[in-house]
C-alpha cells in the first residue's frame, strides 16, 4: 500500500542540504516549558541518520495556533534547546522562517550542521497553502524530507505544496514507521481484530467506525458514546451524554456489523456520578440500571472482564479513543485498565490519538504497547480510509 513511495535511504543525501518537515506541536506549561518531547525523540533516528552522511540539516514544524503571525507563546526556541540536549550538539536556531536572515543563515551552514526555522504557522502562506511560502521553502534544500505524521492530513505549504518545486521528496523513518504499523494493523493483519474505539461523541468517529467494520473482526465502543448506541436501542441512560440525531446512524452501525459478521460490543457496566467532578458521590452499576439524574463516566470492572474475554484469541488491537473521564481520579480506571490489559496481550497492539497517548502514558505502559502514533487527526483519517494529502507530495517510485 505505500511501498512506492521514496523513502530518505533512496536517495543521495551525502553533504547535501536536507530540509526536514517534523512535527514539533509539543505540549508545553503556562510558563514555555516542554511538558512531554515525545515528538522530538522520534525524530532523533532521521537526524542521527542525517547527520552520518554529513548532510546541512533544515529542521521545520508549527507549534499551536499562532493564526499566521509571529507570537512568543508559540515559539520554537524551547525545542531547539531540548533538541540541542538529546543530540548533545549545538542547533542553531532561526528567529525567522521566510526571508533574506533565513537564507543567509542556511547559505552559511557547514556539512553536519542543524538549524530550527521558527515555527512556520507565524507564516500566513503555511496553513493557505501559499505557492510563494512554498517554493521560498523548497529553495532552501536539495532534498525535502517530510517526517510529521501528525500534520500528514493538511493541505499546508511545508506538508503539500511544497512538491510543486522540490525534487525528490521523501518519507523520513518516522512517517515510514507510523505507515508501516497501520498496513499491519488494517491492511494485511494478523486475524482476529479487535478495534476499541472510545469517546465522546459518535458524529467525530462515525466515518471510522464503519470503516473499520470493513477491517476488524470485533469491535468494542467504550466512552460516552457507548450512551447514543443505548439509547437508540431504547435503553435508559439516566443523564449521560447522548446525540440524539445520531441514532438512526448508529442503529444502522449495528445492523452493518450483524451483516458483516462482525462482533459488536458496548461495555456492561458504568461507573457513574452525579456531575462531571472527582467531588461527586460514585455508584458502579449494570449498563441497565443507570438512575436518572446520574450520568456514566467510565466503563467498570465487569466490562473489563469482558475485554479480557475478548482478548484471548486476538492477534491485533487497534485502539482510539479513551473509555471514560479518565483526567479524574474517580473515572480513570476503565481507561487505565484498558491499557493495562492491552499491554499485557501479546497481540499486535497500536494505538493513536491525543487522548489516548496521553493515558498509555499516565497508565505507565508506554513500553508494552507495539506502536503508539504520534498523529491525532492523521491517525484518524487513515483509519477511516482516507489518503493522506501528503502521501501525494511524496515522489513515487520510478
Amino acid at each position: 500500500m505505500f511501498n512506492g513511495y521514496l523513502t530518505l535511504e533512496d536517495v543521495d543525501v551525502t553533504g547535501k542540504r536536507v530540509f526536514v518537515r517534523v512535527d514539533y506541536n509539543v505540549p508545553l506549561d503556562e510558563h514555555g516549558n516542554i511538558v512531554d518531547d515525545v515528538r522530538i525523540r522520534e525524530t532523533i533516528p532521521t537526524i542521527n541518520y542525517l547527520l552520518d552522511k554529513k548532510a546541512k540539516i533544515i529542521l521545520a514544524s508549527h507549534l499551536g495556533r499562532p493564526k499566521g503571525e509571529p507570537n512568543p507563546k508559540y515559539s520554537l526556541y524551547p525545542v531547539a534547546k531540548r533538541l540541542e540536549r538529546l543530540l548533545n550538539m549545538p542547533v542553531k536556531f532561526s528567529s525567522k522562517c521566510y526571508g533574506e536572515d533565513v537564507k543567509k543563515l542556511v547559505d552559511g551552514m557547514k556539512e553536519g550542521e542543524i538549524v530550527l526555522l521558527e515555527n512556520l504557522r507565524f507564516h500566513p502562506g503555511e496553513e493557505s497553502n501559499d505557492p510563494e511560502f512554498a517554493k521560498f521553502l523548497a529553495s532552501l534544500a536539495d532534498v525535502y524530507v517530510i517526517d510529521a505524521f501528525g500534520t500528514c492530513h493538511r493541505k499546508h505549504a511545508s506538508m503539500y505544496g511544497i512538491k510543486d518545486y522540490i525534487q525528490p521528496v521523501v518519507m523520513g523513518f518516522l512517517l515510514e514507521r507510523e505507515l508501516k504499523y497501520f498496513e499491519k494493523a488494517l491492511v494485511n493483519p494478523q486475524r482476529p481484530v479487535i478495534a476499541f474505539i472510545g469517546g465522546a461523541k459518535v458524529s467525530s468517529k462515525l466515518g471510522v467506525i464503519k470503516h473499520l467494520l470493513d477491517k476488524v473482526d470485533k469491535i468494542f465502543i467504550g466512552g460516552a458514546m457507548a450512551f447514543t448506541f443505548l439509547k437508540a436501542q431504547g435503553y435508559n441512560v439516566g443523564s449521560s451524554l447522548i446525540e440524539e440525531n445520531m441514532f438512526d446512524e448508529a442503529l444502522s452501525v449495528i445492523e452493518q456489523a450483524k451483516e458483516k459478521n462482525v462482533k459488536f460490543y458496548l461495555p456492561v457496566d458504568f461507573v457513574c456520578g452525579e456531575a462531571v467532578s472527582d467531588q461527586t458521590p460514585v455508584i458502579e452499576v449494570a449498563w441497565q440500571e443507570i438512575p436518572e439524574g446520574w450520568l456514566g463516566l467510565d466503563i467498570g470492572e465487569a466490562s473489563l472482564q469482558m475485554i479480557k474475554e475478548m482478548l484471548k484469541d486476538v492477534q491485533t488491537i487497534i485502539w482510539n479513543g479513551p473509555m471514560g473521564v479518565f483526567e479524574l481520579e474517580k473515572f480513570k480506571s476503565g481507561t487505565f485498565g484498558l491499557a493495562h490489559l492491552i499491554a499485557e496481550s501479546p497481540a499486535l497492539s497500536i494505538a493513536g490519538g491525543g487522548d489516548t497517548d496521553y493515558a498509555i502514558h499516565k497508565a505507565g505502559v508506554v513500553d508494552k504497547i507495539s506502536y503508539i502514533s504520534t498523529g491525532g487527526g492523521a491517525f484518524l483519517e487513515l483509519l477511516e480510509g482516507k489518503t493522506l494529502p501528503c502521501l501525494t507530495a511524496i515522489t513515487r517510485k520510478q
